[in-house]
């Protein structure tokens, strides 16, 4: 239980209070600003509501020792209406919130709650930078503690060391490259690691990129290549997207899978196959067998080892440790004295669903990192898409408080962005084809792109 002091110099009203908080709450009372500041320098509270005018020393007196000795700790102030100029001042000085006598006890109630989730929040964030400092990791680990991630990690080491072929599945940004990355790791350190998006090369190019060809295989083959296949030797051969393949390219593939040999394009020697294949896909593959899209046959031999990536959404606290990853690495890089996340930040980011995952995360901290004024970032330094709704961008104010003229310009801009995010997402970030779908140039759609803070990398 959550341990909560009331500091309140009516009687009537601290015994009503007391009794509102203590069927969910460890609640301790103090009748006036000198007993209340006693009691918190006796003992740690999660959350301090106290009166402004005080007997003894004021609620902003309160305020600033509860600030000064025990940060974390949320204060929520009770005023009058002629003191609501000065509480508006202390909430930007540190308070959680202000509430005006009278109040209903259900608004109290709700700030109440609001406020210790916001301390539970912050706190959650202070544990996972702490653990990512304690756990030295490099930017190549698969940060996270929650279930989801401890299972993925169990699955990689187990597998890590045997000669099966692995499919990873899950959304775009997910992280399926890590994961192959760490399985190679684990399992044949030292030796090559090679990947290739098989959505990424035109169909007629794929074959060649990934077999190699002889000289005069086909018209401009003036000299042999070397495919992916033999550059990778006996490390991994990493196949992203591999949903994206040719049914043709599929039908070579499996071959290659079933009798560990395989030619170069124009090339009757077989050479044997000696890398680790590892396939990963954002797709269904069940549903593009169904569709005719995918051969059955080549997803059982690629699915012998399959590992779920679990959507960030799924990860819970995960989110902090990988945003506060993030953050050290934007401002080292970019040469910023950004150290943190504002509590409004934080909750901003708690509250967004992350539909392009890690990498939208990513990128989202790796541009407030770069907005940022001080050394914290705030919610307004977030991308649009990841603020409260209702948040007009960078100023902290909301549609009530602008013109007309104002709030049409931001919709506007709000749903544009939301197009292009449609757009992008339905193609897989082939800008080609989501221009052709928008009926717009192609450089029309890159303009948008860039004026919206969207990079087509997130969605494939």
């Amino acid at each position: 239980m959550s341990r909560v002091l009331i500091v309140e110099d009516k009687p009537a009203l601290r015994a009503m209070l007391s009794r509102l908080l203590a069927d969910r709450h460890t609640v301790d009372v103090a009748a006036d600003g000198a007993e209340g500041l006693s009691r918190v320098e006796a003992g740690a509270y999660d959350l301090v509501i106290t009166d402004v005018r005080l007997p003894g020393a004021d609620g902003f007196a309160v305020l600033d020792r509860v600030r000064a000795l025990s940060p974390e700790t949320e204060v929520i102030l009770m005023t009058a209406y002629a003191t609501v100029a000065a509480a508006v001042e202390a909430v930007k000085a540190g308070a959680y919130d202000y509430i005006a006598k009278p109040f209903e006890p259900d608004a109290l109630l709700l700030k109440v709650e609001r406020a210790l989730e916001r301390r539970a929040l912050r706190a959650r964030a202070r544990q996972a930078e702490a653990a990512l400092a304690r756990a030295g990791l490099d930017d190549e680990e698969m940060l996270g503690d929650s279930p989801a991630m401890r299972q993925v990690r169990t699955l990689i080491e187990r597998v890590a060391g045997l000669d099966v072929t692995v499919l990873l599945t899950g959304e775009s940004g997910t992280g399926k490259e890590l994961a192959a990355r760490a399985i190679h790791r684990a399992g044949r350190g030292g030796r090559p690691f090679v990947a290739v998006n098989c959505g990424a090369i035109p169909a007629q190019l794929l074959e060649s990129e990934l077999f190699g060809h002889a000289k005069g295989a086909f018209t401009g083959a003036d000299t042999a290549r070397t495919g992916l296949f033999e550059e990778a030797a006996d490390g991994t051969l990493f196949l992203d997207e591999i949903g994206d393949m040719p049914l043709d390219l599929q039908v070579k593939l499996n071959r290659t899978l079933q009798e560990y040999t395989w030619r170069r394009v124009g090339e009757a020697r077989e050479r044997r196959l000696r890398a680790r294949i590892i396939g990963a896909t954002h797709r269904d593959l069940k549903a593009g067998i169904e569709a005719g899209r995918f051969r059955e046959d080549l997803y059982f031999r690629l699915a012998v080892y399959p590992i779920a990536l679990p959507p960030l959404r799924e990860r819970g606290d995960d989110l902090f440790a990988l945003a506060a990853r993030f953050l050290a690495t934007a401002a080292r890089r970019f040469g910023r004295p950004v150290e943190g996340f504002t509590a409004d930040a934080l909750e901003a980011l708690a509250g967004h669903r992350w539909p392009g995952n890690v990498r939208e995360l990513a990128h989202a901290v790796e541009r407030a990192v770069i907005v940022a004024d001080g050394q914290r970032i705030a919610a307004a330094d977030l991308p649009e898409s990841v603020r409260p709704a209702g948040e007009a961008p960078g100023e902290g104010r909301t549609l009530g408080d602008m013109s007309y003229r104002e709030a049409m310009a931001w919709s506007r801009e709000r749903a544009v962005r939301a197009y292009v995010d449609a757009v992008l997402r339905r193609h897989d970030g082939n800008v080609t084809r989501a221009a052709e779908q928008a009926g717009i140039e192609r450089e029309s759609l890159h303009r948008l792109m860039r004026k919206a803070g969207l990079d087509a990398d997130r969605y494939r």
